[in-house]
C-alpha cells in the first residue's frame, strides 16, 4: 500500500516532527552539496491543474536536488478527468514513475488519483488542504522559536485550504491557533472538529472568532492569505467588501505583541489582505516560509520514496 500525503492529518505529530527534522538536516547539507543523490534513478510526475510559482519551482528543485527526474504535466497535457479518466491516468503513471505530485482544484481529484495509484500521491494543493505549505510554515516557526508546542498562532482572513492544514497541524503539534474570519467564512466544520479533537489531546486550543483584534492579541505569529483564491474570481468584489476589516495592517498589529512575526503563503494581493509596509516590514518572515517549501518537500520526498515514513 503506497504512503500518500493528501492531508496533514495523514501524519501523526511524531511523523510531522520527523519531516521537519529531516528538512533541517537536508537544508544544512544543501549548503555543502548542491545535489544529493538519495533518489537517483527515481522519477516524479507533477500534475498541475493550477499554475504556480513556489510550488512548481520548489518541487522541481527538490526532485532534481535529490537526484531524481521531474516530469511536469499541465491540464493541457493530460486533460485530467476530461480527455482521460483520472483512474486511467493514475494507473498509467504508476507503471512509469515513482510518485505523483498533484496540484488540483477539487480535493476529490486527489482522492481518486490515490485510489487507483500504486505509487505515493502527494497533495501540492487542493481546495480543501495545502499540507506542504503548512509543513513549511511549522518549520519556519520552529526555526524562530526552537519549539512548536505552546506557540500561539493567529489566522486572519478566509477559512481556506491553508487554514485547514494549519489547524490540523496545530492540533497535532500542540500549538494554540486563533482563527478570525468574517461570519460565513469560517473553516470547514468537519476539519475544525478534527483539529479540536487533536488539540484536546496535545493540550492546545483551536479557537474561532469573528474579531481580528481578538485573534492577534497575545499571538506570536500572525498569518494571512489572499481573500480571493483561484476559482473564486466571480466573488471578488463581494469578498473585498466583506473582508476589508480583516486586513493585516499597522492598526491591527497595534493589538499584537511587539515581537510578533508576520506570515503569508504567497502570492499576496498587496493592499488587500495585507499592506506593503507589513509584508515588507522587519517582522515579516514570508520569504523564509517560501524557502522552506523547498526543504520540507525534499524531506517529504526523501522519507516517502525511501520508505522511511
Amino acid at each position: 500500500m503506497p504512503r500518500h500525503l493528501l492531508s496533514i492529518a495523514d501524519l501523526s505529530g511524531e511523523e510531522i516532527l520527523k519531516i521537519l527534522y529531516k528538512a533541517s538536516d537536508l537544508k544544512e547539507e544543501l549548503k555543502f552539496e548542491p545535489c544529493l543523490n538519495y533518489l537517483l534513478g527515481k522519477s516524479c510526475a507533477l500534475i498541475f491543474e493550477k499554475p504556480s510559482l513556489r510550488t512548481r519551482v520548489t518541487f522541481e528543485l527538490a526532485i532534481n536536488q535529490l537526484g531524481a527526474n521531474a516530469i511536469y504535466l499541465t491540464q493541457a497535457d493530460i486533460g485530467l478527468g476530461k480527455r482521460e479518466a483520472i483512474s486511467d491516468i493514475a494507473r498509467n503513471l504508476s507503471r512509469w514513475v515513482n510518485a505523483i505530485i498533484a496540484r488540483t482544484y477539487a480535493h476529490k481529484t486527489l482522492l481518486e488519483l490515490a485510489q487507483y495509484s500504486t505509487i505515493p500521491v502527494i497533495n501540492a494543493l487542493s481546495d480543501l488542504e495545502h499540507p506542504c505549505q503548512a509543513l513549511a510554515d511549522f518549520l519556519t516557526i520552529y526555526e524562530k522559536r526552537g519549539r512548536l508546542a505552546g506557540i500561539k498562532l493567529a489566522w486572519v482572513g478566509d477559512g481556506n485550504n491553508v487554514c485547514h492544514s494549519l489547524m490540523l497541524g496545530a492540533g497535532l503539534l500542540g500549538l494554540t491557533m486563533k482563527i478570525a474570519t468574517p461570519k460565513g467564512y469560517e473553516p470547514n466544520k468537519e476539519i475544525l472538529t478534527k483539529a479540536q479533537e487533536y488539540a484536546a489531546r496535545s493540550n492546545a486550543k483551536i479557537i474561532i472568532t469573528n474579531d481580528p483584534k481578538d485573534a492577534v492579541t497575545d499571538s506570536e505569529f500572525i498569518y494571512t492569505d489572499t481573500w480571493i483564491s483561484m476559482g473564486q474570481e466571480q466573488e471578488a468584489e463581494t469578498r473585498r467588501r466583506i473582508f476589508r476589516p480583516f486586513q493585516v495592517n499597522r492598526e491591527l498589529l497595534a493589538y499584537a505583541p511587539r515581537t510578533h512575526f508576520i506570515m503569508h503563503c504567497l502570492p499576496a494581493h498587496r493592499g488587500e489582505e495585507i499592506t506593503d509596509e507589513v509584508l515588507d516590514g522587519p517582522n515579516s518572515i514570508v520569504l523564509e516560509q517560501a524557502e522552506n517549501r523547498l526543504h520540507v518537500q525534499r524531506a517529504i520526498l526523501y522519507l516517502i520514496l525511501t520508505g522511511k515514513l
